[in-house]
C-alpha cells in the first residue's frame, strides 16, 4: 500500500528488502508495484560479480524511508550496524531519512527500544511514530506501523516546505528563563526548549527565516535558517525579543519563562546561617502580553499555555488577556505530555472562532508540524 501511495504521489520508489522482510511479502509484488527489482543483497549476481551500490543508492534518493523498522532494524541502524544492504544504504545517505517502527507492544515500550528512537531522532532522523490498534500478537495498544497515507502525508509535508513561508520572518522563544538568587542559585522550571527547538526546525523546514530566543538549554538547531540568541532570565528574554517582533510576520511565545524573580539578587553566596530563608519575590514580565499588545493587524502571535486544572477555561482567558491569535494548551495530566518528554499532546484554541482542535500524543517534531499548518491556514500563506 505505501508503494503504491508513493507512486501514485509522483515518486520513483526502490525498494530494498531484508532477508525477514522477505518472510512477510514476495519480492515480485513490491518489484510490480515500484517497477524496479527489489534489491535485497550486496551481490546480484554472483556468476558476473554485479554488485548493488549503497553509495549510489544513497547519492539518488531524495528520500529514505524505513517502514516497516522493526526492533532489531531499529537496533542496529542506532549503534551503525551495516551487515546488510539496508543499513550500509542508510550510512551513505545523505537525504532525510524517516523512521516508522512497528513491532508488538512490550516490544515498542521497552526502555531499548526508546533508547534506539531517541538515538535516531538524535541523529536528525524523522521519526514517525507507532499507531494504536490491534497488533499480530492479539494485543491491542500501541505497535501499528503508521498507516501508509500519514507517512506519505510526512513526506508531502516535508517536501513543500519551501514554497510555503518563504520570506517570512518568525520570531520563536524557548526553553526555561533562570532567575538569579545568588552566584550559584536560580529559581527555574523543567523546561526543556524542546518543542520550542521544534517549532523552530519546522518553520524553518518551510522556508521561515528564524529568530530564536532560547533559555538555557542542552539543545543546537539543525537548520541552517534558524538564528540563535542565547538568554538567561526572563529580562534578556523580553529585551531580545523586542529587537525582532516589530520586524516578524509570525511569533510564537513557547518559552517558559518564569513567573517570579526574586526581589534582592546577593553578589555573594548565601551561608547556612540560619534554619530558615525567606526570600521575596516580585513578578516578571509577560512577554507574549506585552508584545502581543503591540502586534500589527498583520502579524500572527501565538502562546502557549500549560495547565493542570481548568485547562480549557483558563486557555481561553489567557488567548483573549494576552491579545493572542491561537494558544497551544497541553496539560500535565496527560501521560507523556508537558516538560522534559518527547512527546507532547495538545489543543489548539484560536482568537477567531470558538473551535478547539484536539491531537493524540505524538512526537513533539510532529505537534510541530500540527501546530505550523495550523499557522498557516489561519495567516492563509
Amino acid at each position: 500500500m505505501l508503494v503504491r501511495l508513493l507512486i501514485k504521489s509522483g515518486a520513483e520508489v526502490q525498494v530494498i528488502m531484508t532477508e525477514a522482510a522477505k518472510t512477510f511479502i514476495a519480492p515480485l509484488t513490491l518489484a510490480t508495484l515500484s517497477g524496479k527489482p527489489v534489491l535485497t543483497s550486496f551481490v546480484s549476481d554472483v556468476q558476473s560479480g554485479t554488485w548493488n551500490n549503497h553509495v549510489a543508492l544513497g547519492l539518488w534518493a531524495d528520500a529514505l524511508v524505513v517502514a516497516p523498522a522493526s526492533a532489531n532494524t531499529l537496533a542496529r541502524m542506532a549503534i551503525g550496524l551495516s551487515d546488510d544492504l539496508l543499513t550500509v544504504t542508510y550510512l551513505s545517505a545523505r537525504c532525510p531519512v524517516w523512521v516508522a517502527p512497528a513491532m508488538d507492544l512490550d516490544m515498542y515500550q521497552h526502555m531499548t527500544t526508546q533508547r534506539n528512537l531517541e538515538q535516531l531522532r538524535s541523529a536528525g532522523n524523522f521519526i514517525i511514530d507507532a499507531e494504536q490498534g490491534e497488533l499480530a500478537s492479539g494485543l491491542y495498544g500501541a505497535g501499528r506501523m503508521a498507516e501508509p497515507e500519514t507517512i506519505v502525508a510526512h513526506l508531502n509535508h516535508y517536501f513543500q516546505h519551501d514554497k510555503l513561508l518563504q520570506g517570512k520572518k518568525v520570531l520563536i522563544t524557548a526553553g526555561p528563563t533562570q532567575e538569579a538568587i545568588d552566584p550559584v542559585r536560580f529559581i527555574s522550571n523543567a523546561s526543556s526548549g524542546k518543542m520550542g527547538y521544534a517549532l523552530a526546525e519546522a518553520m524553518a523546514d518551510y522556508g521561515a527565516e528564524i529568530q530564536l530566543i532560547s533559555g538555557p538549554v542542552f539543545l543546537k538547531p539543525q537548520h541552517p535558517g534558524i538564528h540563535v540568541t542565547h538568554v538567561v532570565n526572563a529580562r534578556e528574554m523580553l529585551e531580545a525579543s523586542q529587537k525582532h517582533f516589530s520586524g516578524s510576520d509570525i511569533a510564537i511565545f513557547a518559552a517558559a519563562v518564569s513567573d517570579y524573580t526574586p526581589k534582592t539578587k546577593y553578589d555573594q553566596k548565601l551561608k547556612k546561617t540560619t534554619s530558615e530563608l525567606t526570600l521575596v519575590l516580585e513578578k516578571n514580565p509577560d512577554i507574549a502580553s506585552i508584545l502581543a499588545g503591540k502586534k500589527r493587524s498583520d502579524q500572527f502571535v501565538a502562546g502557549f499555555a500549560l495547565e493542570t486544572q481548568h485547562e480549557l477555561d483558563h486557555a481561553q482567558q489567557k488567548l483573549k488577556a494576552k491579545n493572542l491569535d491561537m494558544i497551544v494548551l497541553n496539560s500535565l495530566n496527560d501521560q507523556g505530555a508537558g516538560f522534559g518528554y518527547d512527546t507532547n499532546k495538545v489543543r489548539l484554541l484560536f482568537r477567531d472562532n470558538t473551535e478547539v482542535r484536539e491531537f493524540a500524543l505524538k512526537d513533539k517534531q510532529a505537534v510541530a508540524y500540527d501546530i505550523v499548518h495550523a499557522i498557516i491556514e489561519k495567516t492563509h500563506v
